[in-house]
């Protein structure tokens, strides 16, 4: 019996030992899987997106961070947006703190931001900087800049709000006279300008255009203000190039049933869901394509194709640029009118028209051009 229960004893310790062994392997199996998730955790593409001002202006800022949610749901990048603020002397700290954090891929946007951002970027020689919107050419050997051709889709946004103002559509009236609202009278504002007046004067020699600039980018009330102030002159079409103060001038279309064009985003899409009745009133809008851009760029970084120490300028023959032709404007314009456009949009993607640009432009020509066409 003793032998027996020995015997049994022997048996069970067997048992034990390879219920652990098999135990010890699984837990080995699920340790490799553990470390592979690891390596590809560490090798998962990190991409920081660092806004000069705050989400919410429904165009400039708002594209770039579509565009950074894009580079996630597509490229399964781990992301992360920062909102600088208006603060301007945060936002050189701010650029120098998160490159020195574990980021592949720091990206921000603005002519305003260039000198800074570059500065932090020859700090940072093994990471890729990504500059979605500059004037400025120089950049270090590791950021790559992108513009666009503001100066082409502004002509084709000046076409638009022509043809409307002498058009039969509910909102316009006898007065050929158009508006524009700027932010600040600078030469990156002043490029929307001087090709959305080459365009209303392609389609009329006539055309008069109200221009005012807010002197701030984030100030709606502001826009409004002025805005109304051109509805009530005879306006009857306003295109923003404002960023937030801009949404100003939607407000004051609703009020007055006038027309308004927007500017980087569709902002009539943007506005559709929550108020329907002013995203009707956005004819269109001057698309800077910033969200695809930046997914475009980032793919090509991430591929090791992205050739950076440059700026790369897109227009329509890049598919850079665009106006939008949505719902809103198929049914608002009238099929005459698309047309038109369409064969202008054509002769810009053709090279057939050449559009000045106000950025290589002294102040005195840049006026010459506001008075020409002076109501």
């Amino acid at each position: 019996m003793k032998k027996n229960a020995l015997v049994i004893c022997m048996v069970a310790l067997l048992l034990l030992l390879s219920a652990c062994g098999g135990t010890k392997g699984t837990t080995g199996e699920t340790g490799s899987a553990g470390t592979d998730n690891g390596r590809e955790q560490a090798d998962q593409l990190k991409v920081v997106l660092l806004i000069p001002g705050t989400l919410g202006d429904k165009s400039f800022f708002d594209a770039a961070n579509h565009g950074l949610e894009l580079v996630k749901s597509e490229l399964g990048a781990k992301t992360k947006v920062i909102e600088m603020g208006t603060d301007k002397t945060k936002w050189e700290p701010t650029f120098n703190d998160i490159s020195a954090e574990d980021w592949d891929i720091v990206i921000s946007g603005g002519s305003e931001i260039t000198e800074m951002f570059n500065a932090a970027a020859e700090q940072h020689a093994d990471k890729t900087f990504i500059n979605y919107d500059t004037d400025i050419e120089d950049a270090p050997a590791n950021v790559y800049n992108m513009s666009y051709s503001t100066n082409e889709v502004s002509f084709l946004a000046g076409a638009v709000a022509a043809l409307a103002t002498k058009s039969d559509m509910p909102n316009a009236n006898k007065d050929n006279l158009i508006g524009f609202l700027g932010g600040m009278d600078i030469p990156g504002i002043n490029a929307f300008l001087v090709g959305y007046i080459e365009g209303a004067k392609y389609v009329d020699p006539d055309i008069k255009v109200a221009v005012s600039y807010a002197g701030d980018f984030v100030n709606p009330a502001k826009g409004k203000e002025l805005s109304l102030i051109q509805y009530n002159s005879g306006v009857d079409v306003i295109f923003n190039v404002a960023g937030g103060t801009g949404l100003g001038i939607f407000d004051a279309a609703k009020e007055k049933s006038k027309y308004a064009i927007g500017v980087d985003s569709d902002q009539a899409a943007l506005l559709k869901e929550t108020d329907p009745s002013k995203a009707n009133l956005i004819i269109t809008s001057a698309i800077k394509k910033i969200d695809t851009a930046i997914l475009e760029a980032v793919t090509q970084a991430k591929e090791g194709k992205l050739e950076t120490g440059k700026r790369q300028v897109m227009g329509f023959v890049e598919n850079g640029v665009g106006i939008a032709e949505n719902d809103i404007y198929t049914s608002v314009i009238p099929a005459d009118l698309q047309a038109k456009v369409e064969e202008i949009k054509k002769k810009l993607e053709n090279k057939e028209i050449t559009v000045s640009n106000a950025m290589g432009m002294e102040t005195s020509e840049i006026e010459a051009i506001r008075n020409s066409v002076k109501p």
